[in-house]
């Protein structure tokens, strides 16, 4: 998901909507992953983020962690209300990306929880020990890539 809206945030979409109806939970990183598309997106002129029908569980996430700050959840004048069934009967998988190699997914990861812990003094006593936890991992998945059995 971060690299199709890395792509279409790239190309000038101004409104990216992330449709959560088939999805009955969020983890942290996919949180920090829409906060941070949401950033990046409200910094455009006229930018957002658009959740559609995120549930009861899924908005209680993003709100538990400031996140409806950044975006709008299941806003009611959207473009989109009203053709929901219409939409999704239109829509086709992105094209698949690689995949990223382990140091880029830790990279990920940790830039996630960087996002999530920037929104607000709450996350980031939350997020501290996680991000420490992170930031070692990604350290030694470097010092492994770049050790010199890995360059033989």
């Amino acid at each position: 998901m971060k690299a199709f809206g890395d792509e279409r945030i790239g190309s000038g979409e101004r409104c990216l909507v992330v449709d959560l109806g088939a999805c009955t939970g969020m983890d942290s990183t996919f949180m920090g992953t829409l906060a941070g598309m949401a950033a990046r997106l409200s910094a455009q002129d006229g930018g957002m983020l658009q959740i559609a029908d995120s549930g009861s569980r899924n908005r209680r996430s993003l709100e538990d962690l400031g996140l409806d700050f950044l975006m709008e959840i299941d806003p009611p004048t959207a473009l989109w209300r009203g053709n929901v069934d219409s939409i999704r009967g239109k829509l086709a998988p992105p094209v698949r990306p690689s995949v990223p190699g382990s140091v880029q997914r830790a990279q990920h990861v940790l830039e996630a929880h960087q996002i999530l812990s920037g929104a607000n003094e709450r996350n980031a006593q939350e997020f501290s020990n996680v991000l420490k936890m992170l930031e070692n991992e990604l350290a030694l998945k470097e010092r492994r890539r770049n050790s010199p059995e890995d360059q033989k």
